[in-house]
This record gives structure tokens, C-alpha cells and sequence, in this order.
């Protein structure tokens, strides 16, 4: 899931799952008071392991280190972990470093052995349209193009909100709030098999 913009207490009957995922933008107004609220959601929810990683409207974040998270909650700032043989790694989206250049720094940093790929912008051309604009980043797209993870998990754009498959990359756009900010989308549900190596 990503972009549920501080109504994560309204989601209900979530899907099960082994991992859970959130892209980013989990506040609206990037308070820490959102982002309390919403930790210590996460934290309660009956996954076995949960990702995160912080959007645009996640301001507060920005330069921070999260301390004293459970065990099987993890934060990806430009870092990665492994999980079940799988290894994530994660690239938020935060404003000064779209604007200082460092964004396109973290997304040609993404280690070549990545499994599940986790950022909050999507791709350019992919799943990251509004109206006749394509808001998606090019400079990650053709990182994903050189390091082919199975799984590419974002939103931002909460018009595209889906999934699709390139016959090696599933891209998830799971935006949970619509375009307009006034229903929510279901999240998606995605399967990956780990082999016994």
C-alpha cells in the first residue's frame, strides 16, 4: 500500500499477507504526530514483517532515524534488509533531495541483487500517469531497467493506482487514496515465491 495520507485507521478487513509494504505518504501534513500515530499503527498490525519507507508529504522524516521500532518493522531511508531470502531495499522521496540532486544519488545506489524494490516515485511511463502527464522519474527507471527486481512497490500518483508486469518486474502502484483524496482503493496483493537455494 502507499498514500493513505493519515487515514490508516479507516482501512478495514486488510489482506492477509506475510509483508506488508508502505511506499510512502503516510501523514499529510507531515507531522510527527502523524507519523507517531501511524508507527504505532503499523507496529500493531498482524504482519510478520512490515517495510516502510517515507514520501513527499512525510517531511518529518527527513534526516531522521527511527529508533525503538519493533523488531519486524523496518524503515528504508537508502538502505535495504533481507527478509525471508528476499532482499528489499528502499528510496524515499523527500523534497530537498529532489531539489539538491541527491534523489537521483539513491536511486543509482540501488544494489544490484535487490528482490523487492520500494520507493515512492513510480518510473517514468509506468503506472505514474495524470491526465496527459507522466510524473514518473527517469533516472529510476533506468536503474530498474539495469538491476530487473522482481518487485517494484511505489505510488505518488494516486490516479494509477494498479499493477502490471513487464515479464520479469511486477510494478505496483498502490495508492490507497484516489485522485481526489475522497475514496480509498484497495491494496494490492502480490505474490512472490522464494526458491529453496
Amino acid at each position: 500500500m502507499s498514500d493513505t495520507h493519515g487515514v490508516h485507521r479507516r482501512l478495514r478487513d486488510l489482506p492477509e499477507a506475510d509483508i506488508l509494504v508502505h511506499s510512502g505518504d503516510f501523514t499529510m501534513s507531515g507531522s510527527e504526530a502523524e507519523t507517531l500515530d501511524f508507527l504505532e499503527w503499523i507496529c500493531d498490525l498482524p504482519y510478520r514483517h512490515k517495510v516502510l519507507v517515507a514520501g513527499n508529504h512525510d517531511a518529518c522524516l527527513y534526516g531522521a532515524h527511527l529508533d525503538g521500532l519493533d523488531d519486524n518493522v523496518h524503515y528504508l531511508c537508502g538502505s535495504g534488509v533481507k527478509i525471508e531470502g528476499l532482499n528489499f531495499w528502499g528510496v524515499p522521496m523527500f523534497m530537498e533531495d529532489c531539489v539538491s540532486g541527491k534523489q537521483e544519488q539513491l536511486y543509482a545506489a540501488i544494489p544490484e541483487d535487490t528482490d523487492v524494490l520500494v520507493t515512492h516515485t513510480p518510473p517514468y511511463g509506468i503506472l505514474d500517469r495524470d491526465g496527459s502527464i507522466l510524473y514518473g522519474s527517469r533516472e529510476l527507471l533506468g536503474r530498474v531497467r539495469v538491476v530487473r527486481p522482481r518487485l517494484h512497490l511505489f505510488g505518488h500518483i494516486h490516479k494509477s493506482h494498479g499493477a502490471l508486469s513487464d515479464g520479469v518486474t511486477v510494478f505496483s502502484n498502490a495508492a490507497i487514496m484516489d485522485e481526489g483524496y475522497d475514496n480509498l482503493n484497495v491494496p494490492n496483493v502480490l505474490s512472490l515465491t522464494v526458491s529453496a537455494d
